[in-house]
């Protein structure tokens, strides 16, 4: 069954209520980005009712467009011409399913790539969150403490963003406004917070521990060494930890997204993307572009303005949310 037909049943089993909540937030979040690219391509598909050389350069700047990525629109189209090439398609139509198709297949395909947060068995899972300050990193660290407290686990924040002022009191009332534990500290060293923090968190019993990073690229050594020492104080007090860091980014930026979770990938290990305000840009191809551009997988997406509106990344929704109305 092709992945358009599997959307179809996607559809049809909106019934049952929490598949349903999902896909309306999907299809809610990413309708920016559906209008844009959905509505442009099913003119492509009435202006050429035949595939033609004319059709695929239209596609191509619809691509690019959508900030799937230049490579990967190259890469997606070599795959496209190939499949028309080998299977005879002529009819524009019935192309635009292929299309779906193809893009789901371009994102899983080649490794596998968990967009599941691993948990810790014995102890704390400690996820640590970096990314540039205004990218949603805090109210990120709030929605992810809101989403673990609803599925009945016990949560604590650090804030180990101790320099930039005004930082850990913001954190703080996040944890409040949660009903998440909180430590942190003010203008000191940062490992050193997370060192106390996380013995309270042993504890308390927490079972997980989200950790406020300072959002600082300008210097990569300097931040490359507090991650390093943050890593290995993490490590002492909690084999194995941090489970999981998250780079969190701004949709709505783009490809400088992008180059932020290059940056960020030379200098420590990034196990997840957080991709914020998805909601707020007609750009919705980054998903596809960051998995080409830095083989990470997207594991959180924010598709609004609530608390609720942080959801694990699903790549069938996310399909679902691009071309819902292709699909209806």
């Amino acid at each position: 069954m092709g992945l358009f037909d599997k959307l179809k049943k996607l559809v049809s089993k909106k019934e049952e209520r929490e598949e349903k909540e999902e896909l309306e937030v999907y299809e809610k979040g990413l309708e920016k980005t559906r209008k844009e690219f959905v509505s442009q391509l099913n003119l492509l598909g009435i202006k050429y009712h035949k595939v033609s050389e004319e059709y695929f350069e239209e596609l191509e700047n619809l691509l690019i467009m959508a900030d799937i990525g230049v490579n990967t629109v190259f890469q997606f189209l070599d795959r496209l011409k190939e499949r028309v090439k080998k299977e005879n398609i002529e009819d524009t139509k019935y192309l635009q399913e292929v299309i779906v198709d193809e893009l789901f297949i371009i994102y899983v395909e080649g490794q596998v790539l968990s967009d599941k947060i691993n948990m810790n068995e014995d102890g704390p899972t400690v996820i640590l969150m970096v990314g540039v300050n205004g990218v949603g990193k805090t109210t990120t660290i709030a929605k992810l403490a809101h989403k673990y407290i609803n599925d009945g686990k016990k949560v604590m924040m650090i804030g180990a963003d101790t320099f930039r002022a005004g930082a850990v009191t913001q954190l703080e009332e996040w944890a409040n406004r949660t009903g998440a534990l909180f430590f942190g500290k003010d203008n000191t060293d940062p490992s050193g917070v997370i060192y106390d923090g996380l013995e309270i968190a042993k504890k308390e019993n927490v079972d997980i521990v989200l950790v406020d990073t300072a959002g600082r690229l300008q210097n990569k050594v300097n931040l490359m060494k507090e991650l390093e020492k943050m890593n290995k104080v993490i490590e002492r007090i909690i084999p194995g930890a941090p489970q999981e860091t998250l780079l969190v980014i701004d949709a709505t930026t783009g490809q400088n997204g992008i180059l932020q979770a290059k940056a960020f990938q030379e200098v420590t290990n990034i196990t997840g993307i957080v991709l914020t305000k998805l909601d707020g840009t007609a750009k919705g191809g980054i998903v596809l572009a960051i998995k080409e551009s830095v083989g990470i997988p997207v594991k959180f997406i924010g598709l609004g303005e609530t608390m609720d509106d942080l959801k694990p990344f699903d790549i069938e929704s996310y399909i679902y949310g691009l071309f819902k109305d292709m699909v209806d």
